[in-house]
């Protein structure tokens, strides 16, 4: 996220979300499946293992930092709030004790030609764009020698950072819960916290997520079954450090699920 603002909003939608959630499940308790339930693929308890990978992020929403990986592990809770003919309402918790971000390695290359031919490489930090940047030198020194050639800084290599990640507040809707197969959508909201700051440096260690999916859940059983999907994930800092340039990745996740 880029100001102020909207990490604020993004933190007060999250909260009054979470209040709404707990008087619902106060007052609106779910029932176990019985009678005319019983032909719904719907559980109202589900536990899941989740695996979720991105090999590239890329500007979809918010984000501007380039080629970022993201490689996630964890566990998942869904209980179901409402059940309908066309479609199964249910909140979200996932767990994600690891979570692993990737990110692109800066390199720099100077190829002098004047006084002497000569060629420098230095290694850097995380950039945030990894299109390559060349530009050509020429000034004079000291001794009336004259200076030239080409600076180039670009990608190479990479570093992966190790994290975890929780985001309790989070909804899913899956249509057609008679059926086997149900097309589903999703969206959760959370944070990451990293051993080192990314996806730059001066970002900071901890950020917020928050994501939207869509994705199909098949049933081998009536409390057994799996959920692919693919989500447009997004972390950031919301401004609470020095730079912020915020990751969009395509994130692919699998789910296995089980429950009554």
């Amino acid at each position: 996220m880029h100001t102020n603002d909207r990490g604020a909003t993004f933190r007060c939608a999250a909260s009054w979300l979470a209040v709404i959630l707990s008087f619902y499940f106060l007052v609106h308790p779910s029932q176990a499946q019985s009678g005319r339930q019983s032909r719904y693929y719907s559980r109202v308890n589900s536990y899941g293992v989740i695996a979720a990978y991105s090999n590239d992020s890329s500007h979809i929403l918010l984000g501007d930092a380039e080629r970022r990986k993201l490689l996630e592990f964890g566990v998942s809770y869904n209980r179901r709030l409402q059940l309908r003919r066309s479609v199964s309402w249910q909140y979200s918790v996932e767990f994600l004790p690891v979570a692993l971000e990737s990110d692109p390695l800066s390199q720099f290359v100077d190829e002098q030609s004047l006084p002497d031919v000569a060629t420098t490489i230095t290694s850097g930090g995380p950039p945030v764009s990894c299109s390559p940047i060349t530009e050509s030198y020429n000034f004079p020194g000291s001794n009336d020698e004259t200076f030239s050639g080409i600076a180039t800084l670009s990608c190479r290599d990479r570093r992966w950072t190790m994290g975890e990640a929780i985001s309790p507040v989070g909804m899913q809707w899956n249509f057609r819960p008679a059926h086997k197969l149900q097309p589903f959508l999703s969206s959760h909201g959370g944070y990451i916290y990293s051993a080192k700051e990314i996806p730059v440096d001066l970002a900071g260690s901890f950020n917020f997520t928050f994501d939207i999916g869509v994705g199909l859940e098949l049933y081998r059983t009536l409390t057994r079954s799996i959920r692919v999907e693919y989500r447009i994930h997004h972390i950031s800092n919301g401004n609470t450090a020095k730079r912020n340039p915020g990751i969009d990745n395509g994130l692919f996740q699998v789910t296995y699920l089980f429950g009554r």
